[in-house]
């Protein structure tokens, strides 16, 4: 699947709902891994978000995401506060593998400011 183009990434492997080139919204905006991230991790059992009105910040660990092969941490790619996390995935994992781009998003976050984020053109050539 390619990565959608209206959306900026993370070398992390995280997605942003931030439309390349635009200013930072004043809404919040959704934040999600990409193919590429849940290819790695395999089938997803577990996911640890961060809890509505947390501030994280642009290139920190903000919460886990447990997988039969591993767990790994979740980076913000924005500094800003949580302003939901999807329950739908919390209740049902294996959602974020089903629909990675719509409804397996992870958490909104009103951003402030943001991390070094990538267009998908820049992000498949980091993958290559």
């Amino acid at each position: 699947m390619a990565n959608p183009s209206h959306l900026l990434y993370t070398a992390e492997h995280e997605w942003i709902q931030l439309t390349p080139g635009a200013d930072l919204p004043t809404e919040p905006v959704r934040v999600g891994l990409t193919t590429f991230a849940l290819d790695a991790l395999g089938d997803v059992v577990f996911v640890d978000l961060p809890e509505v009105g947390t501030e994280v910040t642009a290139g920190d660990a903000c919460g886990e995401v447990e997988s039969t092969k591993s767990v790994s941490d979740l980076y913000s790619p924005v500094t800003g506060t949580v302003a939901a996390v999807n329950q739908a995935i919390i209740d049902d994992p294996a959602l974020i593998a089903a629909d990675p781009y719509d409804a397996g998003w992870l958490f909104t976050v009103t951003p402030e400011a943001t991390a070094k984020l990538l267009t998908s053109t820049e992000y498949e050539a980091l993958l290559d």
